[in-house]
C-alpha cells in the first residue's frame, strides 16, 4: 500500500467523510489519495485558514474529529488560528501537514531552515495542541497517527498536528500491521481509566437539590462535547429547573423549554442575570464559569447560592471564583447517574419568578425602535429560520446580539468561536457545517470579520451550497470603538479613520451568488423573509449606523451582577431581587 494511501484509509475507518485542505507540492500525495478514495471527500478550500475553519465547523456538527491537510511552511503556520481556536474551545480535529523530506529536519545544525518552505511548525503549535509530532520514522507513522487521533477524542477534546514529510507519503509496498500500534503501548493502557464519578458525590448533590428553594443550572459547550444534551433534557423534564447558558452554550437547550432563562454575564439577558443572581444553588456543567459571565466584581455573583461544578478537566475546577462542591468527570455520566436518583423539588414560587423576570424584560424590542436594531435584525432571522438550521456567528457586536436575540428551535445549532474569538470564522466554518450535517447554514457576520476569508464565496458558489449569508454593515468595527470612545478619547483609528469597506452585494454578484441590499427595517425585515423561503446560497447585505448595534443590556464590569445598563430603577431592582441587594 502507498503511504499516502494508508492515511486516507485510516482517516475513513474512523468514518470522517471530509477532508479540508488547499494543495501544496509537500500534501499533493495526500490530496490524490483523498480524491481517488470512494468513501471520503475532499473540499478544496482557497485558504489555509479557511480550511481549519472548515474543519472545525465540521467537527462541531458532526462529533467527528474534523481534519484539514495542508502543506509545509506558509501552510502550516496558516493555520496556527484555527488549531488555537480548537485547542480553546476544546473541538476535536487533526491537521496534516505535509511537510519537507525526513532527512533535510535537522536542529542540531543550528541552521534556521534547510528545505524550502522549511519550518518547524511542531514546536510552534504545541502550546496550542493535544499533541504534536513530526514523523522521523516512517516505522511509526501507524502509531503516531492512532495516539494523535486518539487523543482528538479522549478527556477535554481538542486539537492534534502530524507533519508527515514527503518522501514518506509516496512510498510503496508500505504495510501498517506490521507496525506497533499505539493502542498495545503501555502509554495507552495507563490512560485507559475511565473518569467514574462517585455515588457518594451524585447523593449530595442529590440533597442538595432536594433542599434548594431557587435551583438553577448554567450549562456551557462541555455538555455538547459531551453529547449529554439527550440527559440533559430528561433531566429538566423531570424537574423544570430553570438554566442558563454561556455563550457557548447557547444551543444546549432550545428556546421551547419554559424555563430557558438565556445568556447570561456581560452581554447577558437582563432576566438570566436575574435568574442566576437570586438562585440558592447552581449546578455549573461543562462551563468555565469565566469573567465574561461573572463580571470581575466575583464577589458579588450569586453571592448566596451554593456552586456545584462539573467538569472533565481538572484545571477548570474552581479555578476563576469559590466553588462549594466540585465533582471531575464527564458531564454525560454525571447526568445519567443523577437521572437514576429520586429528585423531589418544591419551587413553583421560583418557576413563576424567574418566568416574570422573561415577561417583564424580554430580549426582543418592538419592531419600531430604531435605536435597537441590530437586536431587532437578529430576531427576525431568527423568526424565519426553520427547525435544524445551523447559524454560523462571526466575531463583533453582532456575536452579543446573536447570544442575546436568538431564539433556538428544534434541531438548530449555533456555531461561536469562543475562547480566541475570531474573525473571519464564520463562512468557512458554515461550509464545513453544511457540508457534516447537509442542513442549512445562516450566517451572520459584520463588514470587519466577512472580509477575512471572504474568498471562500467561490467555494459556497462552486458546490451551490445552502448558506445563506447576512451581513450586518455599519462600516466600522463598532464592538472596538466604544473601548476606543472609553479609553482613548474616541480616536478611532483602524476602526473608522483608514478603515473601509467594499459594496458587498457587488461582490456577491461577481462570484455568481445572488445578492442584495437592504435599507431601513420595512426592507429588511422583506429581504430577510423573502430570502429564508429557499436553501439556495444568497448574500443580503444590510445597511446600518454604528450606534443601531449597540447591545443593550450590558453589565459593567465593576457593578454587582444584576445591575445592568440600561440601569433599572433603584426601587424597581430592589423589587426584583430576592436577596440583599449592594449598590456599586
Amino acid at each position: 500500500m502507498k503511504v499516502s494511501d494508508y492515511i486516507v484509509e485510516f482517516l475513513v475507518e474512523k468514518e470522517i467523510d471530509k477532508v479540508f485542505g488547499y494543495i501544496g507540492g509537500n500534501n499533493a500525495h495526500i490530496f490524490d489519495s483523498i480524491d481517488k478514495h470512494k468513501d471520503i471527500e475532499l473540499v478544496n478550500s482557497r485558504h489555509e485558514q479557511a480550511s481549519g475553519f472548515s474543519a472545525e465547523g465540521y467537527a462541531r456538527v458532526t462529533s467527528k474529529t474534523g481534519v484539514a491537510t495542508v502543506t509545509s511552511g506558509p501552510g502550516g503556520t496558516n493555520l496556527v488560528t484555527p488549531i488555537a481556536s480548537c485547542f480553546l474551545d476544546s473541538v476535536p480535529s487533526m491537521f496534516i501537514v505535509g511537510d519537507i523530506n525526513s532527512f533535510e529536519r535537522d536542529s542540531s545544525r543550528g541552521m534556521r531552515q534547510i528545505g524550502f518552505q522549511d519550518i518547524d511548525i511542531v514546536s510552534i503549535v504545541k502550546p496550542i495542541t493535544k499533541y504534536a509530532v513530526f514523523v522521523k520514522d516512517i516505522h511509526n507513522l501507524r502509531y503516531e497517527l492512532e495516539k494523535a487521533y486518539y487523543f482528538t477524542q479522549e478527556g477535554r477534546k481538542g486539537p492534534v498536528l502530524i507533519s508527515i514529510p514527503v518522501n514518506f507519503q509516496y512510498q510503496e509496498n508500505y504495510e501498517p500491521q506490521k507496525e506497533f500500534s499505539f493502542f498495545d503501548s503501555y502509554e495507552y493502557k495507563s490512560i485507559q481509566q475511565n473518569i467514574k464519578i462517585d455515588n457518594k458525590d451524585i447523593e449530595k448533590v442529590v440533597r442538595w437539590i432536594n433542599k434548594a428553594e431557587k435551583p438553577v443550572i448554567l450549562v456551557g459547550n462541555g455538555v455538547n462535547l459531551a453529547n449529554a444534551n439527550r440527559a440533559l433534557k430528561l433531566f429538566l423534564k423531570r424537574l423544570n429547573i430553570p438554566i442558563v447558558h454561556s455563550l457557548m452554550g447557547k444551543d444546549v437547550i432550545d428556546s421551547t423549554y419554559k424555563y430557558n432563562l438565556g445568556f447570561i454575564g456581560r452581554w447577558g439577558n437582563r432576566y438570566g442575570n436575574l435568574t442566576l443572581a437570586n438562585s440558592d444553588l447552581i449546578i455549573a456543567l461543562g462551563t468555565r464559569i469565566d469573567t465574561l459571565q461573572t463580571g470581575r466584581n466575583t464577589k458579588e455573583f450569586a453571592k448566596n447560592a451554593k456552586v456545584i461544578q462539573v467538569d472533565i478537566d481538572k484545571y477548570e475546577l474552581g479555578a476563576r471564583i469559590p466553588i462549594d462542591f466540585t465533582i471531575l468527570g464527564d458531564v454525560k455520566l454525571f447526568l445519567q447517574q443523577l437521572n437514576m436518583k429520586n429528585i423531589e423539588v418544591d419551587i413553583e414560587l421560583w418557576r413563576k419568578k424567574v418566568i416574570g423576570y422573561k415577561k417583564k424584560y424580554p430580549h426582543q424590542y418592538k419592531l419600531d425602535k430604531t435605536d435597537k436594531l441590530g437586536n431587532q435584525i437578529v430576531s427576525l432571522i431568527s423568526k424565519y429560520s426553520k427547525e435544524n438550521d445551523i447559524f454560523a456567528i462571526d466575531v463583533g457586536e453582532h456575536q452579543m446580539l446573536s447570544a442575546q436575540a436568538l431564539d433556538v428551535k428544534k434541531g438548530q445549532r449555533v456555531l461561536f468561536t469562543g475562547g480566541l474569538g475570531s474573525m473571519g470564522f464564520a463562512l468557512p466554518a458554515a461550509i464545513g457545517a453544511t457540508l457534516g450535517s447537509s442542513n442549512r447554514v445562516i450566517v451572520i457576520a459584520g463588514d470587519g470579520g466577512i472580509q477575512m476569508n471572504i474568498q471562500e464565496l467561490e467555494v459556497i458558489y462552486s458546490r451551490n451550497l445552502p448558506i445563506k449569508i447576512f451581513i450586518l454593515n455599519n462600516s466600522c468595527l463598532y464592538m472596538v470603538t466604544t473601548m476606543q470612545d472609553e479609553f482613548l478619547g474616541g480616536k478611532h483609528i483602524g476602526t473608522k479613520k483608514d478603515y473601509s469597506v467594499p459594496n458587498f452585494k457587488n461582490i456577491g454578484d461577481s462570484y455568481g451568488i445572488k445578492s442584495y441590499q437592504a435599507y431601513g427595517l420595512n426592507d429588511i425585515e422583506t429581504a430577510i423573509k423573502n430570502s429564508m423561503r429557499s436553501d439556495k446560497c444568497e448574500v443580503i447585505e444590510i445597511q446600518l449606523t454604528g450606534k443601531s448595534m449597540a447591545v443593550s443590556p450590558l453589565l459593567d464590569y465593576s457593578r454587582s451582577f444584576e445591575d445592568m445598563s440600561p440601569y433599572l430603577d433603584r426601587d424597581e431592582l430592589k423589587e426584583q431581587m430576592l436577596v440583599e441587594l449592594v449598590l456599586s
